[in-house]
């Protein structure tokens, strides 16, 4: 089977390859701050997982363009469904910074989306919202609500039953949502050739009879106008569409892990060169948008906001270690009830110590 191209508009210069498409000045400076901010933001949480102050973390540098540009290409009545490495989408829908701060530390409020977005707490396990998207989707449509589900995941998760199921379900009732998978090279180790026999995540809807597309995941360009066309065809009763980002992390899967084990360091380098961040600055410039001194604003800017966001994340009061009990279970089981007790006569005796 041949491969799919990938479509793109930005090339690696910032010139346009399709001067047909059409984004404004004004979009392309609020990509540009929201690029910014997201790599800020992501470098300095795995600062603070060294320093003791999250928990083990999700870094996505190098795959802010997939997440910002598909992101706003939501509108506001729209379900989101992220994984824990999709923090830069979620920023960009309106979920706010130290509830993501909040989520890495291990607080409950880090799960509690805000009440003006259908944000849905970071999925863990692997493929678990794509039926939910499905679902939500389909509820949606079957309640003439208008909204769009937007589900993200890895190339990973489509080596999971539950990719197949929702992809399944969405087509058969032409549910109104977008399957987005980031697909950056490996599942932890795992590299995509190794995943799947199949050359490419789009080509997986086919079976399906649904629509997919290929998108350069470094051109936010070109994702924003992939995922806002989907989104239409969705809304308008055309059913679902599989669109594969091809991106890269340039960090680990996460901090527990050595990815000097399984890739080198030559592959890292040679996808800097297609830094979705430095090539919209090209852009910019090439426009006469961006100037030194205004870029400098721009990160002073977004410096400010993610320090601001860690220090009221740090020092709100820490929480009650016994609400780990609460909100899991209607009725606790004999086994749930014995662990809370043991728990509550283990700290009585630590306070009084």
């Amino acid at each position: 089977m041949e491969q799919q191209r990938l479509f793109q508009i930005l090339e690696l210069d910032g010139t346009l390859s399709d001067n047909s498409m059409v984004i404004s000045e004004k979009l392309a400076v609020e990509m540009y701050k929201l690029l910014v901010l997201n790599r800020v933001f992501d470098r300095k949480l795995v600062n603070m997982q060294r320093k003791g102050q999250i928990g083990t973390y999700a870094s996505f540098e190098g795959q802010e363009a997939s997440q910002v540009g598909s992101a706003m290409a939501l509108l506001p009545q729209d379900w989101m469904f992220p994984t824990y490495r999709d923090h830069a989408a979620m920023l960009t829908f309106g979920y706010e910074m130290v509830k993501i701060i909040w989520y890495w530390m291990g607080r409950i409020e880090g799960c509690m989306p805000p009440n003006n977005r259908n944000i849905l707490p970071p999925y863990v396990p692997i493929a678990t919202q794509i039926p939910q998207a499905a679902g939500a989707a389909w509820a949606s449509k079957y309640k003439n609500e208008g909204a769009c589900s937007i589900a993200y995941f890895g190339d990973g998760a489509t080596s999971e039953g539950d990719f197949h199921e929702g992809l399944n379900m969405a087509s058969v009732f032409k549910a109104p949502v977008v399957f987005f998978c980031q697909n950056n090279g490996y599942a932890i180790s795992v590299p995509f050739s190794r995943q799947t026999a199949s050359e490419t995540v789009a080509q997986k809807a086919i079976a399906y009879n649904m629509n997919c597309v290929r998108v350069d995941g470094n051109d936010v360009f070109a994702v924003y106008v992939t995922t806002k066309n989907a989104l239409e065809a969705a809304r308008s009763g055309k059913g679902p569409t599989l669109i594969e980002a091809v991106t890269y992390r340039y960090g680990p899967h996460t901090t527990a892990d050595d990815p000097s084990r399984y890739r080198s360091a030559e592959e890292s380098e040679t996808w800097k060169l297609r830094d979705p961040l430095l090539r919209l600055e090209a852009y910019l410039r090439k426009q006469n948008v961006l100037d030194q001194d205004t870029q400098e604003m721009i990160h002073i800017e977004a410096d400010r906001l993610v320090n601001d966001g860690i220090q009221y994340a740090l020092n709100v009061p820490k929480p009650d270690p016994s609400i780990m009990f609460k909100h899991v279970l209607s009725e606790k089981p004999w086994n749930i009830q014995e662990q809370e007790s043991s728990f509550n006569s283990f700290m009585e005796r630590y306070h009084h110590q």
